[in-house]
């Protein structure tokens, strides 16, 4: 039997320590070695006990996360998973740990923390488990029920038609989840400002990529911004599907725009690389080309073989470059892959291939 994966909890709120302790222990797969409400508390546990993952609060008293996080990172690396409230300031800070080496975010509310954490068990367990496989740069029964995994059949129906003509703009869809905050940013700085235009899915909490999207828009020479209800796809212009919600790629005569709408957790995500990709099998077909990158999961797998058949050029980060190899090694399997290439080379690739 494979050795657990042991969590320490970090975190000022006793509530949130209880709940995630109790989360934690119904996942046979994971271990609580402790729980402390403050670094100096957890410092001490990790004087006896050395953690795999570590899940961190923005805020406490005595010490905020991000100087612990820098503390951890410059000291002794370990994965560290933080955990956000919903405030602009907190998910403006919860990025900037992501860029010290965090490898993802938990998301927090304000009000009804207890009930939203038990709600999330499933996506906050995945999350620590990919975190426990992640590159860092320097049976027990269930008390909540499991849902279904439903595909994107929840939200778009496959098409059954043929890929349409080709046309002359190309558009870009990616996919990306553990470790895709940084891997995107750098992706999308090398891109040149009359690049074509792209819809993104990065696995993120709602409200979080508000502030993604503007941190991008700052950092790079095209235009980022958090897709709405009907914003065209156009050259020069990215759009970040926002979080807690589908986006889909849709087209009406030569303009390409998107549909940001509600819909069930497909793939176990909201929003889902799968229903964006079917979308843009159905709507573009040839004329689109597709990256998936970093991510624990198969998320975008389906939806990038659809694409595949649909006519459009699909492309894999690699293993080397990924901080979780999920994603792309899933839709490698399934053979729905073109090119499988470093990080550094995608953008490379994705601008001839548009150019084609």
């Amino acid at each position: 039997m494979p050795e657990k994966i042991k969590v320490l909890v970090v975190d000022d709120s006793a509530v949130v320590r209880q709940v995630l302790e109790e989360i934690f222990a119904s996942d046979p797969s994971l271990e609580v070695v402790g729980a402390a409400r403050d670094p100096f508390v957890a410092a001490d546990i990790m004087r006896h006990t050395v953690p795999d993952v570590i899940t961190l609060d923005v805020e406490m008293p005595r010490m905020d996360g991000i100087t612990f996080l820098h503390k951890i990172m410059t000291q002794k690396p370990i994965p560290v998973v933080m955990c956000s409230s919903l405030t602009e300031k907190n998910s403006e800070t919860a990025l900037k740990a992501l860029e010290y080496g965090a490898v993802d975010i938990i998301e927090k509310p304000r009000m009804g923390v207890k009930q939203y954490l038990e709600e999330s068990k499933l996506l906050i367990c995945d999350t620590v488990k990919a975190a426990a496989q992640a590159r860092l740069r320097r049976e027990k029964k269930p008390f909540l029920k499991v849902e279904p995994k439903l595909t994107a059949d929840a939200v778009i129906e496959r098409s059954t038609s043929k890929a349409m003509i080709q046309t002359t703009d190309r558009i870009v869809v990616i996919g990306a989840s553990t470790g895709g905050t940084e891997a995107l940013k750098e992706f999308l700085q090398m891109l040149p400002l009359d690049a074509p235009g792209m819809v993104i899915v990065q696995h993120m909490p709602e409200h979080f990529t508000a502030a993604f999207s503007k941190r991008l828009d700052g950092l790079c020479r095209i235009s980022v911004k958090e897709a709405e209800n009907d914003d065209t796809v156009v050259r020069g212009r990215v759009l970040i599907a926002p979080g807690n919600k589908h986006t889909l790629l849709k087209r009406s005569g030569a303009r390409y725009y998107v549909e940001v709408k509600d819909g069930p957790l497909v793939s176990r995500h909201r929003p889902s690389v799968d229903v964006l990709f079917r979308s843009a099998a159905r709507y573009a077909g040839k004329n689109a080309v597709a990256v998936i990158m970093t991510g624990m999961g198969d998320d975008g797998a389906r939806g990038m073989l659809e694409m595949k058949e649909a006519g459009a050029y699909n492309i894999a980060q690699d293993e080397h470059s990924c901080v979780v190899f999920g994603m792309p090694k899933e839709a490698i399997k399934l053979g729905a892959v073109h090119a499988v290439t470093p990080l550094e080379n995608i953008a490379s690739v994705v601008l001839r291939e548009c150019s084609n």
